[in-house]
């Protein structure tokens, strides 16, 4: 079997390379990783919310090439089911599905007016309406999964697919100083504890590009 390899952007500013880098660990798969720069114009459009890029994250493993990230997931769980990368149950592994997928089609004023950038932080940043009514949303989801399932993550005792998902907000919600209840700010602090999240944190933080449009003052 081929290495699998792993096509990302910048770790500072990629929130859908993260949900695809986080998606392989936790299937335990081996992989290397293959960087776009962040002047690509696909790349560029894709962090500055113009377009969808189709170049990250994609997945090339044994002959498949996958470049949507519940796509990813679905692949790697049926590569590596002993993973769980869903839940076991039907009822939750449903939720699981819907969950993520509102992650993954929607919120867009929340990704344009609180951009990812792992390396800033906005302390008393405000929030206007449009992103807030997202957050409130998203706020919704975690109290129903946290309540449903115990915690501390969303499904449970162990992180899952939407987890992945969701993990690039959590990391917005810090770096915009985003005011949160004790259920939700709990949830926040278990997934910026999170190994593999720490990991690419730390990568992050060593990056040499930045991005002016996303590095300016808000």
């Amino acid at each position: 079997m081929s290495q699998a390899v792993l096509t990302i952007s910048s770790r500072n500013y990629s929130s859908w390379s993260l949900r695809g880098w986080l998606l392989c660990k936790m299937a335990g798969l081996e992989f290397t990783e293959q960087l776009v720069p962040i002047d690509d114009p696909s790349i560029r459009a894709e962090l500055l919310m113009l377009s969808p890029s189709f170049l990250v994250p994609r997945l090339e493993h044994d002959g498949a090439r996958v470049w949507d990230v519940l796509a990813i997931a679905d692949y790697l769980a049926e590569l590596h089911p002993e993973a769980g990368l869903f839940p076991k149950d039907r009822k939750a592994r449903a939720h699981c599905r819907s969950v993520s997928g509102e992650m993954h089609q929607g919120f867009f004023n929340l990704r344009s007016a609180l951009p990812m950038n792992l390396n800033a932080r906005h302390e008393g940043f405000t929030v206007w309406q449009g992103a807030r009514h997202d957050i409130e949303r998203i706020f919704v989801l975690w109290r129903d999964c946290l309540s449903l399932y115990g915690g501390p993550y969303l499904f449970g005792g162990k992180p899952c697919v939407a987890d992945a998902m969701f993990a690039p907000v959590c990391t917005r919600f810090h770096t915009y100083d985003v005011r949160m209840d004790g259920p939700c700010a709990d949830y926040v602090a278990t997934i910026r504890r999170w190994a593999p999240l720490v990991d690419w944190t730390e990568a992050a933080q060593a990056e040499p590009d930045h991005f002016k449009e996303l590095d300016a003052e808000f």
